[in-house]
């Protein structure tokens, strides 16, 4: 095996370099279902370099990518070496402290591609401590990307926010009519739907649930509903949800509806009712509610006026755009609405992640500079 060396200087072999990019599709499978936990990937190699384990971390309070790994490995791992997304933990949660499973199993080298911001460095301490070898960066890039929702969240303590918008070529998402149904094609309809699936949470404007009644579920690529739905959110200062909504009603995913007033006996439903304090905080502290009741990734969908608001108050920390091949003219809705920018220097500005065709559409993912960069 060759050598490698990451940017610092540290030296990895082949072995460790390819267990990591397995780890780190690994970590992927978690996406949507391991919350207020962050996405782990994990494999081990024993003595001569070997992969001989892997896990992943599937939903919380069940055992850590590490420990899926090391049941997998069973005694191949004594003398061997793990390799890990994110800097293992070493406090005792819902379950066990994972320095301490590595310990258990004999591991004598660990690496890990990402600290985790709320252990400052804990884990890798303790088992150096114990004489293990701890390197760390191998990855970094990819495995951050991958969890950055998480990492987000965990600086901020308020859900990581995408906001997705599906326009037209001149930004517009409904034409004069009202009619928006469907301004992208089955391809970025499909994406969307995966976008769903790996989020905690979908959220939209009232107006939206007025105007749309959507449903907010996520579906398989044959159109059927995938066994686990993401909450779903309505930012309602008014209380204008009507009780026989669709997302108030139909009982096929939680729904939290986020208001300043109280329901006065008004029957909502199955919604849930959160109510916060009235102001110009409303949108923080609605967002710091969701990150209280374990919320970590929210997509927003929906509308025009809660997109602008978003984006004024500088809460969004992606953007998934859609750009339909088609043109609604003036007089169509604009995607965002309230967003006052009143000169091109001072106009927010983004960097573009990537972009991908749709069909007949193009998906490009942008990220605020402002934003929090791994």
């Amino acid at each position: 095996m060759t050598p490698d060396s990451s940017e610092d200087g540290q030296t990895f072999t082949d072995g460790e370099r390819a267990a990591m990019a397995r780890a780190v599709s690994l970590a992927r499978r978690g996406l949507g279902t391991v919350a207020p936990n962050p996405v782990v990937g994990a494999v081990v190699l024993d003595r001569e370099g070997r992969q001989v384990g892997e896990g992943w971390h599937q939903k919380a309070g069940a055992p850590h990518a590490e420990v899926h790994a090391l049941r997998a490995a069973g005694s191949l791992a004594e003398g061997g070496t793990a390799v890990v997304t994110l800097e293992p933990c070493s406090r005792q949660g819902r379950t066990g402290p994972c320095t301490q499973a590595l310990l258990d199993a004999g591991i004598r080298r660990v690496i890990f591609a990402v600290p985790d911001p709320t252990l400052s460095g804990e884990g890798p301490a303790a088992l150096r401590a114990a004489g293990v070898d701890v390197r760390s960066g191998l990855f970094e890039e990819r495995a951050a990307e991958v969890n950055h929702a998480w990492l987000t969240s965990a600086v901020t303590r308020r859900p990581h926010v995408t906001l997705k918008l599906a326009a037209t070529l001149d930004g517009r998402i409904a034409a004069r009519d009202g009619s928006s149904r469907w301004i992208t094609g089955p391809p970025a309809r499909r994406d969307t739907h995966l976008l769903r699936a790996r989020v905690d949470a979908i959220a939209v404007g009232s107006t939206t649930v007025l105007i749309d009644d959507p449903e907010l579920t996520a579906r398989s690529a044959a159109g059927r509903l995938r066994a686990r739905q993401p909450v779903r959110v309505v930012f309602d200062r008014r209380l204008r949800t009507p009780a026989d909504s669709r997302l108030a009603s139909d009982g096929t995913a939680p729904t939290w509806i986020l208001t300043t007033r109280s329901a006065g006996g008004k029957p909502l439903g199955e919604a849930e009712l959160i109510t916060v304090e009235p102001g110009p905080d409303y949108l923080t502290a609605s967002l710091h509610e969701l990150y209280d009741r374990g919320i970590r990734s929210l997509l927003v969908e929906g509308g025009a006026t809660l997109a602008g608001a978003l984006l004024t108050e500088q809460l969004v920390d992606r953007i998934i755009w859609y750009s339909a091949a088609r043109l609604l003219g003036q007089d169509g809705a604009p995607a965002i609405r309230g967003l006052d920018v009143p000169s091109c220097g001072v106009a927010p500005n983004f960097r573009v992640l990537g972009t991908r065709q749709l069909g007949e559409d193009v998906r490009t993912v942008l990220e605020p500079e402002s934003a929090r960069r791994k």
